[in-house]
């Protein structure tokens, strides 16, 4: 097999009509310019050189060679350009996965920082509501989710987990209830009303809820589902029940709603960046993991 570095020796003493100018420009003697000349005749099993006075020229073979050794050059110029500019976070891709209220409180604005530091950057985003999307970063299929945290499990190797905010549960009330007047609530005041579920399905939110009410002394009495906060609001402010709400569900809340703090316990739920720990290093990364983090302070 022909080594392409010695076929790079070649074409310096092609280009410059000697050995020992070759040995000059390329930092070597003149020996071993020479045995590497050796070593690719034997490789080709060819001439590539023939002596003309004090100097060489090539053979046939051995222009054609050079020619490859040239266009080799440049391929691994290219390559190493190519690999700069990733490494760099000028280029690449990423892709980030999140669910709803990230997307509406974080995301929008820590995409805007990629674009605007790191234009060569190709963004995936997809919304996995009402799904997990850690499993996206574990199995390989996205570089970023943000996710909620404790979850029924830990996250696979290779993930990094970088804290972004606590989303602390408020209550949310008929504007006519009897409990509106009060500031802050005891969760456990709520244990004998109807409640809007706001988290049909299993997962980090309903059991951060289900764990709260539980250390309150009650089990919520769901009469109504809803997958969504608007809607959920829309129940509550139609008198089918109350709700908890996280933080960054509200939005603008419903005009037929109150909504105020509870205790003893207040549930949050702790959102983090799940991050590929091969992409931890990604100047890209690190652009939208601190956008994020701003947001999440604007917001605060």
């Amino acid at each position: 097999m022909l080594d392409v570095r010695r076929m790079q020796v070649l074409r310096s003493v092609i280009t410059s009509g000697s050995i020992t100018a070759a040995a000059r420009n390329l930092g070597y003697t003149p020996s071993a310019i020479s045995q590497q000349l050796a070593v690719l005749e034997r490789e080709a099993g060819t001439p590539l050189l023939e002596r003309v006075g004090r100097g060489v020229r090539p053979t046939p073979a051995g222009t054609l060679l050079s020619g490859h050794a040239e266009a080799l050059s440049a391929e691994l110029a290219r390559a190493e350009t190519a690999l700069t500019e990733l490494k760099e976070g000028r280029t690449g891709k990423l892709a980030i996965r999140y669910f709803a209220t990230a997307g509406a409180s974080m995301v929008p604005q820590a995409v805007a920082a990629v674009r605007r530091d790191h234009p060569g950057v190709w963004l995936d985003l997809k919304l996995m509501e009402p799904l997990d999307p850690l499993p996206e970063v574990e199995e390989g299929r996205a570089d970023v989710a943000i996710v909620v945290v404790p979850r029924s499990a830990r996250p696979a190797e290779g993930i990094e987990l970088v804290h972004l905010l606590d989303d602390p549960y408020c209550a949310v009330l008929p504007r006519a209830h009897p409990l509106a007047r009060k500031r802050v609530l005891d969760l456990a005041e709520l244990g004998d009303e109807p409640w809007v579920g706001i988290d049909p399905l299993p997962g980090a939110c309903r059991a951060i809820l289900a764990g709260a009410c539980a250390s309150a002394g009650f089990h919520p009495n769901i009469v109504v589902e809803s997958e969504d906060y608007p809607t959920a609001q829309g129940f509550i402010a139609a008198g089918l029940g109350v709700g908890l709400v996280p933080a960054l569900g509200l939005g603008t809340p419903h005009p037929g709603v109150v909504v105020r703090r509870v205790r003893n316990p207040q549930p949050s739920r702790a959102i983090h960046a799940a991050v590929a720990r091969r992409m931890a290093g990604s100047p890209a990364v690190r652009t939208l993991i601190a956008a994020m983090q701003k947001a999440v302070a604007d917001v605060a």
